[in-house]
């Protein structure tokens, strides 16, 4: 048995049958014979993946990398990433050669080829906004696959890869379209006051993301100092007429516009309205400063945290009306 301990940010020593991590594609078709013998779970940096029990099976872990600038016209630029990238290290990167609109993103964890199957999002920017094409080996074929993003159904949160074409594909390469010109993006959560305290008027990319990241610290905890996965819940999209029944009810509930009919409500604030926030449960918790992070606050199992997210799922329903998705994989 291999122990998974080192590939999930939440710290839960958990285990499975063989451990594979390719490094280029040739590699990963060469050892998909072997990988298919067993039940396959494929994971990235482990960031947004919670383990109740040991996998009965293999666990890829797709280790791709590079970094490659494809110039285009019209101001843009299309960058290829390998999957088994760092997520915030291209953002970094990106920066510095003068390409924008991933800054938004940044500091948020895990790996390139997590961001096309989660389109992960933060500070209103979502990877679909950028992706360009996702670049696939199928497992049963192991033949090459490449999907536009109009071909993989993006929605909040959600991926035809999680979907329709779960446990189909492995991705191995994302590209990304971005711009040669910067516009800033601060409309979203208290990202503009922490840039005018930060004493800048003229905002850069590097800015930006600066800012991005100081919020992240100050309100999400460290894994290496208490296993989490990030945000653990969806933030839950209602109708018109759910927001305006609960709008009546707390006039000073925080909402984001979606379209005509919908609003988004963010589930952390719910969750405290719950009193859940700095609250344990066995040796699971609700971290003290952002109620949307579930901890392991020592030696908690997958289970424990199974069962303080089900309680909170529960109070959140019966006070609000409203049931609370997670966002982390669960296994």
């Amino acid at each position: 048995m291999q122990s998974l301990l080192k590939h999930n940010t939440f710290g839960i020593d958990q285990s499975c049958k063989a451990l594979f991590e390719p490094s280029s594609v040739e590699e990963l078709k060469a050892m998909l014979p072997q990988l298919i013998t067993e039940p396959l779970l494929v994971i990235g940096g482990g960031s947004n993946l919670l383990l109740t029990k040991d996998f009965d099976g293999n666990v890829l872990h797709p280790m791709m990398k590079g970094i490659e600038i494809l110039p285009q016209e019209n101001g843009t630029a299309l960058v290829r990433c390998g999957a088994g990238e760092v997520w915030d290290d291209v953002i970094a990167y990106t920066i510095e050669q003068g390409l924008y609109d991933m800054e938004n993103l940044s500091l948020i964890p895990g790996e390139v080829g997590a961001s096309a199957v989660q389109n992960v999002g933060a500070y209103g920017m979502e990877a679909k906004d950028i992706i360009y094409k996702v670049e696939a080996v199928e497992i049963a074929t192991g033949n090459d696959y490449c999907f536009s993003n109009e071909e993989l159904h993006y929605a909040y949160r959600q991926s035809i890869f999680k979907n329709e074409w779960k446990g189909r594909f492995i991705i191995t390469h994302v590209t990304y379209r971005l711009s040669r010109s910067f516009t800033p993006r601060l409309d979203y959560g208290n990202l503009r006051t922490t840039i005018s305290e930060m004493g800048v008027t003229e905002p850069t990319a590097a800015d930006v993301r600066k800012a991005v990241i100081a919020i992240r610290e100050a309100k999400l905890p460290d894994p290496k100092v208490e296993g989490n996965a990030g945000s653990f819940f969806m933030n839950p999209i209602v109708s018109r007429e759910k927001f305006e029944e609960l709008l009546a009810k707390y006039p000073a509930m925080p909402h984001y516009n979606v379209d005509a009919n919908h609003e988004k409500i963010p589930a952390g604030w719910m969750i405290d309205q719950c009193g859940w926030k700095g609250r344990t449960l066995g040796r699971a918790g609700v971290h003290s400063k952002q109620a949307l992070v579930l901890v392991n606050k020592g030696g908690a199992t997958g289970k424990d945290v199974v069962e303080l997210c089900n309680a909170v799922r529960r109070d959140v329903l019966d006070k609000f009306g409203i049931d609370i998705h997670p966002e982390v994989n669960i296994v």
